[in-house]
């Protein structure tokens, strides 16, 4: 059981939770994740990376965007309520050292599992330039943060209501052609986004770690479902990863398999929101048809 000390709305889909893992905050090293279970004895496992731990107060903290039935069903916890299962941390921690200038694109809830790379990677004594995307200003998550710990912070989003309007490639590019060209880029984000960066840097030989999301079951590398090709090896995210070297990651291939539960997501979402009483776009459409099909009869 892991208790729920506080919660906060960050967006219209993105919440933050600080919850009770003392244990987990005391082990847990920037890079790792958690895997946590709403429902105690059936239900999906997911996986949430850990964006801070408090060792004083024995919590981490987790940022999540409500995408499916578990994260929806997640959201719906308050402050007080207990997560069933939760289990971490899992992963292999990010290496950090002192390599000089590192670059941390990240992209949407991406920002979240960056935090604590930035964090170590600051401390570790590199200069540290962030640029961090959203489509438009409402949706940057930890801005205060994230400027506290740059040497140089670049906002992008797609409206151009904040910072420069564009996408996060295009001042990466810029660096990897500058005199203070990346000794590391370290990319979390949508899969695409990551996809992007990585051919970005590669014509300049900038060494670039991506950290994947991917399907989790169980978390020890047992059911195959976390497999990604990482050049000609097949590799489990929950053990082998999260993170990966961009250019040599199958990004094809990778999202084809993420895409390949969307209809049973998209089912059980549907039979989660029927159930709280919440009525999805289609189910709207289909009753304003029948009131009108009555209406006319």
């Amino acid at each position: 059981m892991a208790k729920i000390i506080s919660k906060k709305q960050l967006s219209p889909a993105v919440y933050q939770i600080r919850v009770e893992a003392p244990l987990i905050a005391e082990e847990r090293k920037a890079g790792q994740f958690i895997i946590l279970q709403v429902d105690k004895d059936v239900g999906e496992r997911v996986p949430l990376t850990i964006a801070d731990a408090d060792t004083k107060e024995g919590s981490i903290t987790l940022i999540f965007q409500t995408v499916g039935k578990t994260t929806q069903q997640l959201a719906t916890l308050e402050e007080g309520d207990d997560i069933p299962v939760i289990v971490g941390p899992l992963g292999s921690p990010t290496h950090i050292e002192k390599y000089g200038h590192v670059v941390c694109v990240c992209g949407g809830v991406g920002i979240a599992p960056m935090h604590p790379i930035a964090q170590a990677m600051k401390a570790a004594g590199n200069k540290l330039t962030i640029i961090m995307g959203a489509r438009n200003e409402s949706l940057f998550l930890m801005k205060d943060e994230m400027g506290a710990l740059a040497d140089d912070l670049i906002l992008m989003t797609d409206d151009g209501s904040c910072g420069r309007k564009g996408l996060v490639t295009e001042p990466l590019k810029e660096l990897c052609e500058s005199e203070s060209k990346p000794d590391l880029v370290i990319a979390i984000g949508p899969p695409i986004m990551m996809k992007f960066c990585s051919l970005t840097t590669k014509p300049y030989g900038v060494k670039t770690m991506v950290s994947l999301n991917s399907i989790m079951v169980d978390g020890t590398g047992m059911c195959g479902g976390c497999r990604v090709n990482i050049g000609d090896k097949v590799r489990f995210v929950c053990v082998d990863g999260p993170e990966f070297d961009g250019h040599l990651v199958d990004w094809d291939n990778m999202m084809q398999r993420m895409s390949s539960y969307k209809n049973m997501e998209q089912e059980a979402v549907h039979r989660f929101g029927s159930h709280d009483g919440h009525k999805c776009n289609i189910d709207k459409m289909a009753d304003a048809k029948i009131a009108k099909d009555k209406k006319e009869v």
